[in-house]
């Protein structure tokens, strides 16, 4: 690390640590080198990871929704409604859940050929520059050993399938919010939203009851990081922390993330925010 990256670095975590209440200040934060050698000690055979803020930075799924609507995928009145849907979700009127799957729903009637390669060009143009350098380090590690990799979000599982790809993480290993495909068109019959309790229910589903190593970085995850054998709470948001501080688990924050501890989308309409 640079000198001035190593002040930063310091200064950025003084910081978060006076954000913090008194319980989550006990909860112990690793290093990378401690992080990734406390996940390869477990010797893992399945690792599951969440992916907006936990593999790389910010919320591929509204950044794609934004993105989609400037290029004209939507209609007009599309836009004005799921608008309108979102500014009720962040002031915590309309659910994590809901929310997730209506902007998977905005797609319905266009080929899904056509959203794959929009996907495609959203990811590369905003989502690989933001990965964090150590996950990506900790997931090379982890394919060296021959782990099977899962991946869950509540994003739309065509921008997540783009994304996991650099990864090594195949489409069928892929579990996130979509919708029915017929014969190539989109529809608005939601098939999954994996989040919160969901991001659980999605695993079992797949014969996952018991995952070695889960990775997330939100309240959202708690119910999958609760399946874990080891869980590893990544960039946690202050709910995230909370938790993970009352279970007595530690927590990674990469260099990119620090300073950003803020409270994920829909979090603040949780009980005890």
């Amino acid at each position: 690390m640079e000198l001035n990256g190593f002040f930063r670095a310091i200064f950025s975590e003084t910081e978060e640590e006076e954000r913090l209440t008194p319980t989550q200040m006990q909860i112990p934060r690793w290093t990378a080198p401690e992080f990734e050698r406390l996940v390869l000690d477990t010797k893992p055979t399945v690792a599951v990871f969440d992916c907006d803020g936990t593999l790389w930075s910010g919320d591929s799924g509204s950044g794609f929704m934004n993105w989609s609507l400037e290029q004209g995928l939507v209609s007009r009145s599309s836009c004005d409604w799921i608008d309108a849907h979102y500014r009720a979700y962040l002031a915590g009127a309309v659910s994590e859940e809901r929310i997730c799957g209506e902007m998977v729903q905005i797609y319905a009637g266009l080929s899904e050929q056509e959203v794959r390669s929009a996907a495609t060009v959203y990811v590369h143009q905003f989502v690989k520059p933001r990965v964090f350098a150590e996950m990506a380090a900790l997931v090379a590690a982890l394919n060296r050993a021959g782990v099977e990799l899962w991946a869950v979000s509540s994003t739309n599982k065509w921008v997540i399938v783009e994304g996991v790809h650099q990864f090594g993480i195949p489409e069928p290993r892929v579990l996130a919010a979509e919708v029915r495909v017929v014969q190539g068109l989109i529809t608005a019959e939601i098939v999954d939203v994996p989040t919160g309790a969901g991001k659980a229910t999605a695993l079992k589903r797949v014969g996952l009851v018991r995952p070695d190593v889960v990775f997330g970085n939100s309240i959202h995850d708690l119910a999958m990081l609760e399946l874990a054998c080891s869980a590893f709470p990544v960039n946690p948001s202050p709910a995230l922390i909370e938790a993970a501080a009352s279970k007595g688990w530690g927590y990674f924050r990469p260099e990119a993330a620090e300073g950003d501890a803020a409270a994920v989308g829909g979090e603040s309409s949780l009980p005890g925010r």
